[in-house]
C-alpha cells in the first residue's frame, strides 16, 4: 500500500510540474496582504520582484494576465485614512485616488523590463452581460497578440454591492476561464491550503493536491481573510471551483517566495497547493452561465433529485424540491443545493420563487391545477443547468 501511495504521489507531482512547465497562458492573482507584506503600505520593492518574476514567464513564451488588488489600500494611504474604508462611497473614493497611482507603480516596475502594460477595470456587470463578456475576451486576445501585459482589478470606483465581485479571487477565476488560461496562480500570504489554519494549529499540514472539493476540503478552507484584504481561503476555494469546472488548474502559493516557483522543475515537492481540473469541463457558454452572475435564490433538493442531476443527467423537476429560498423571477440564476447545504448545480429557473414554492414536491401533472398554467415540466431544464458539485 505504501509503494502504491508513493507511486501515486510521484505521478501527481510529475503532472503538476508538467502543467506548470507547459502552460502557455497564465493568470497571476496577487492580493493586498501579499502586496503589503502584512504591513500598512504597498511594498514597491516586492512589486519590482513580482514584475521580474512575471517577465521571466513572458520570456518563456507565456501570455500572462495579472489580477491585482491594492487600489483602495493605496488610496487609503494617499488620503491619510487610518482604517480601511467600510462604506461603498468611501471605498469608491479611495479606489479613485489609488487606482491611477497603483498603475503608475506597476508601469514603472514593468518598464524596467521593457514590458508594456494595460489597465483593465471590471465589475460583475461586465461578466454578467454576455455581449460585454465577449467584448472583454476580444480585448484581452488583442492585448496578448500585441505582447502587452493586461493588469486587471475590480472597478471599485463605480461598483455597488449588487455588481461587486467582492474579492479578486473570483475575478481572477472568471478571467482565467474567459481568456482560456491553462493555469491560475493565486499568490497568497500562506504557501498553500492546510488541513487547518497553520497560524493557529501547529499540527496543520499543507495539502499538496486537491482533485475534488469534498466537505472535508471545504471545512479546512473555512476562516476569515486578512486585515489588509477582503479574501480568505474560502474565497480561494470558490475560485478553485470555477477553475476546476472550467478545465483550468489553480495553484495557491506563497507570494513572497517566488524563487521556489521559478525553480519548480528542479523541486521534488511542489511549493503550494494545486487544484486539478475536472476531467469533464464546461463549455464557454455554460461557464458563463454558472459563474458570471450571483444566484438570486436557492432550491434545496432531495437525495433522489441529487442523483438524477449529478449521475443521470436529468432536469430538475418540482417533485425533487424540498424548499425554496430567496426571491427570484423566471429566468433568474438559482443555486441548487442538497440537504446538507452543499451546492450541486446552478441554472436558470423556469418559474418565479413564488410559483416554485407552490409546486415544490409536486408531480408535473399537478402544475397546471396549482398555477393555472404549465409552461414547463421542469423547474430548471438540463440545457440551462450546470453541475458544479465535486
Amino acid at each position: 500500500m505504501s509503494n502504491m501511495k508513493n507511486t501515486d504521489s510521484r505521478h501527481k507531482r510529475s503532472e503538476i510540474r508538467q502543467r506548470w512547465a507547459s502552460a502557455g497562458r497564465l493568470v497571476v492573482k496577487v492580493g493586498s496582504n501579499t502586496l503589503t507584506g502584512g504591513g500598512g503600505k504597498l511594498d514597491q520593492d516586492y512589486i519590482q520582484t513580482l514584475a521580474g518574476f512575471i517577465c521571466s514567464l513572458r520570456r518563456r513564451g507565456c501570455d500572462v494576465l495579472l489580477v491585482t488588488s491594492g487600489a483602495i489600500r493605496v488610496g487609503q494611504e494617499l488620503m491619510r485614512m487610518e482604517d480601511r474604508p467600510v462604506t461603498i462611497p468611501a471605498k469608491q473614493a479611495a479606489a479613485a485616488v489609488g487606482q491611477s497611482e497603483l498603475m503608475h507603480i506597476y508601469a514603472q516596475a514593468f518598464g524596467k523590463y521593457d514590458q508594456t502594460v494595460a489597465q483593465i477595470l471590471l465589475t460583475r456587470g461586465d461578466m454578467a452581460d454576455r455581449r460585454r463578456y465577449l467584448n472583454t475576451r476580444n480585448a484581452l486576445t488583442s492585448l496578448f497578440a500585441a505582447g502587452v501585459l493586461p493588469i486587471a482589478n475590480e472597478n471599485d470606483t463605480v461598483a455597488v454591492e449588487e455588481i461587486r465581485f467582492g474579492d479578486n479571487d473570483t475575478l481572477a477565476a472568471l478571467l482565467a476561464g474567459l481568456c482560456q488560461a491553462d493555469l491560475l496562480l493565486n499568490l497568497s500570504d500562506v504557501d498553500g491550503m492546510y488541513t487547518a489554519d497553520p497560524r493557529r494549529d501547529p499540527q496543520a499540514r499543507r495539502i499538496e493536491v486537491v482533485e475534488k472539493l469534498t466537505p472535508e476540503i471545504e471545512k479546512a478552507a473555512a476562516g476569515a481573510g486578512s486585515k489588509a484584504g477582503t479574501g480568505g481561503m474560502t474565497t480561494k476555494l470558490a475560485a478553485a471551483r470555477i477553475c476546476m469546472n472550467s478545465g483550468i488548474a489553480m495553484v495557491i502559493a506563497a507570494g513572497r517566495d517566488l524563487d521556489k516557483l521559478a525553480s519548480l522543475p528542479e523541486e521534488d515537492v511542489f511549493p503550494g497547493t494545486v487544484f486539478l481540473p475536472r476531467r469533464s469541463t464546461l463549455t464557454g457558454r455554460k461557464r458563463w452561465l454558472a459563474f458570471s452572475r450571483h444566484p438570486k435564490g436557492r432550491l434545496e433538493i432531495n437525495d433522489g433529485a441529487v442523483k438524477a442531476l449529478a449521475v443521470g443527467g436529468g432536469s430538475l423537476l418540482p417533485v425533487g424540491i424540498t424548499s425554496v429560498n430567496g426571491e427570484f423571477v423566471a429566468g433568474d440564476l438559482v443555486g441548487i443545493i442538497d440537504s446538507q447545504g452543499r451546492e450541486v448545480a446552478r441554472g436558470l429557473s423556469n418559474y418565479s420563487s413564488g410559483e416554485a414554492r407552490i409546486i415544490a414536491g409536486r408531480h408535473c401533472n399537478e402544475i397546471e391545477p396549482l398555477l393555472g398554467h404549465d409552461s414547463y415540466d421542469e423547474i430548471v431544464h438540463r440545457d440551462n443547468m450546470v453541475i458544479t458539485g465535486g
